[in-house]
């Protein structure tokens, strides 16, 4: 039996991802990530995800979830990695090397941007489900749930790790400062240094 869309729960969806939205592009924003922050997650508003989001919307976690305890797997969510940058699945690709059936795809690594609006996902869903309660070490305690199983490439994996402990240990300001200042930056100077003029 499929899940009703009621009424309350389209509005009550839209104001979730809306402030989930406006979260990420204010992190984004204060690293200097503007394109990322006014781009992040606006597939959430086409009809393959916002139907689904709003039919299983509970408010204290993803309809992702309940879509897959219902049918078996969520439609939103395969729509919404194959579109979105920031989310490490998308960044899973065939393994041409493959000799056994289980090394068929092969996590690629992702770019810094790409981490750190990652970052900026991580930290804006554990303040949306947590509400008043959001502390800065939450994001690394979701990470740390699932972390030896994650597909990720491994030094993605190790770079968000090392962000996350960053946050909890020294908070929002002086994290985001590194980022801006020092490893956005820096980058930024690697990239204009190879160009030939």
């Amino acid at each position: 039996m499929k899940t009703r869309l009621h009424p309350e729960n389209i509005i009550k969806h839209f104001l979730t991802i809306t402030e989930h939205k406006i979260e990420v592009m204010k992190g984004c924003f204060k690293v200097g990530l503007y394109r990322q922050g006014i781009l992040h997650d606006l597939s959430k508003y086409s009809p393959e995800e916002f139907i689904v989001g709003a039919r299983y919307y509970q408010g204290n976690r993803s309809p992702n979830n309940a879509e897959r305890e219902e049918i078996g797997y969520s439609s939103a969510w395969l729509h919404h990695k194959g579109r979105n940058k920031h989310h490490y699945e998308y960044w899973i690709d065939y393994n041409s090397n493959a000799r056994y059936s289980e090394d068929l795809t092969i996590p690629v690594r992702m770019p810094v941007r790409y981490v750190v609006e990652m970052l900026m996902d991580r930290i804006a869903a554990s303040k949306i489900y947590n509400k008043g309660h959001y502390t800065d070490d939450m994001p690394l305690k979701y990470l740390m749930k699932g972390y030896f199983d994650i597909p990720m490439h491994e030094e993605t994996k190790r770079f968000l790790y090392a962000l996350l402990k960053m946050l909890s240990v020294y908070g929002e300001e002086k994290t985001f400062n590194f980022i801006k200042y020092r490893l956005l930056k820096r980058k930024r100077k690697r990239l204009w240094q190879k160009k030939s003029f």
